[in-house]
């Protein structure tokens, strides 16, 4: 009857504890649209509009033109973008393309999601959207694999009509991001996150110059960068060890018995 109380208390404490750690695998709650969205986009990475994720971002332009956003994205999570363009009223075939680069420029193959797809003649909107992977919080230097920092979308047209070059179009960009957790945990992290200027930053922070203004993007997300060792794999790791240690325990005491057996002679 102990070994049970012991069990059922110590079980209990491990679920209050754990319970933290399940809310992690949660989607994180998107920012609301607060009256502040960016209403035009950049026509290049260094240009590009900086958004929050959860932000709706809008912009008007013309068809064959490059628009560019940025958004960061942190370790365990897995972004989403997705983007609407209204076409005019006329107009023919037309092929839209969302492309989503990292830190490094380097393009982000997706999951899942229609990243590409063609509006009839005459079809009013288009919509687009691109599931990332997973961002790690440290990857091997030849793989591809999404890292922390910058995010860049890239929304163009990639096969239209020669009359329908440079027709108005207006877009409606979206970032999300579902947070993974330990399931997506790797050993190591960058020292850095990707985003432009942060190595003139820490150069300028190590000198005693808060140079800030040399970065050349500031959008990050709401609580920090992490620092990418911590997860929930390490709540559940313990809770592992624990219930081993436990039922270690509890089996040495099921299996000693009540002492001495009454068949033994005493010694003499």
């Amino acid at each position: 009857m102990r070994i049970t109380r012991v069990l059922s208390t110590a079980l209990l404490a491990l679920g209050l504890a754990a319970g933290p750690a399940a809310a992690d695998s949660s989607p994180s709650p998107s920012a609301s649209d607060d009256g502040k969205a960016p209403t035009q986009a950049g026509t290049s990475f260094r240009t590009a509009t900086e958004i929050d994720q959860g932000q709706r971002a809008t912009a008007s332009g013309s068809t064959g033109d490059y628009l560019y956003w940025s958004f960061p994205a942190d370790a365990g999570q897995r972004p989403t973008v997705a983007a609407t363009v209204k076409l005019p009223a006329s107009h023919g075939a037309q092929t839209w393309q969302i492309d989503v680069y990292d830190g490094l420029r380097r393009r982000q193959s997706c999951q899942y999601g229609a990243a590409t797809r063609t509006a009839a003649q005459g079809t009013s909107s288009v919509e687009l959207a691109c599931v990332l992977r997973t961002v790690r919080a440290w990857s091997e230097p030849w793989a591809s694999d999404p890292l922390p920092g910058t995010y860049y979308v890239r929304l163009t047209v990639v096969d239209l009509a020669a009359g329908d070059l440079g027709q108005p179009v207006s877009a409606e960009v979206r970032a999300d991001s579902k947070h993974i957790g330990g399931a997506a945990a790797v050993d190591g992290s960058l020292a850095e996150p990707l985003v432009p200027g942060i190595a003139v930053k820490s150069e300028a922070e190590k000198d005693g110059d808060g140079a800030k203004s040399a970065v050349l993007s500031s959008i990050e997300p709401d609580d920090g960068w992490s620092s990418g060792w911590w997860s929930d794999r390490w709540v559940w790791t313990g809770i592992g060890g624990v219930l081993a240690a436990l039922a270690g325990i509890g089996g040495y005491a099921l299996t000693r018995g009540s002492g001495r057996p009454s068949r033994v002679p005493p010694h003499a």
